[in-house]
């Protein structure tokens, strides 16, 4: 079944942001490198954290846009370098971009690089509730 036919119900309007999401997700799941754990920290706060062994401070990098979190290494060229002889190289010398989708609201703390785990720290403060009173207009 195509996902976009969920959203052509005429009863599901304004909601192409939210398949867009869907779809950014479903992207974000197909990434394998490099691997990650995300963990609940009780509360209001997660914490995602990568193996990003190899990787010095100024070779990351970790931004938001647009409610995704995009964690990016970068190599460059004496980290990948192919003049040495490996016998076996299950290490691997290349760089990376992961993304992960954020729900309205969560905000990163901050992120810490930590024997060769990078650590981001995120925080899902409580909604303000908003209760909005809308006039009723009469005609005539």
């Amino acid at each position: 079944m195509n996902r976009g036919l969920i959203f052509d119900s005429p009863f599901l309007l304004g909601f192409e942001h939210t398949q867009r999401l869907i779809e950014r997700a479903a992207k974000a799941a197909a990434e394998n490198y490099p691997p990650y754990n995300v963990e609940d920290r009780g509360g209001d706060g997660l914490r995602i954290t990568l193996a990003v062994a190899g990787f010095s401070p100024d070779q990351l990098e970790v931004t938001v846009e647009d409610r995704q979190l995009v964690v990016a290494g970068k190599r460059d060229g004496a980290a990948g370098k192919t003049d040495d002889a490996y016998l076996h190289r299950g290490i691997a010398a290349r760089g990376f971009v992961r993304s992960f989708v954020l729900a309205d609201g969560m905000v990163v703390e901050n992120a810490t690089l930590e024997h060769g785990l990078l650590h981001i720290d995120l925080a899902r403060p409580e909604p303000e509730k908003r209760v909005q009173s809308i006039p009723i207009r009469t005609h005539g």
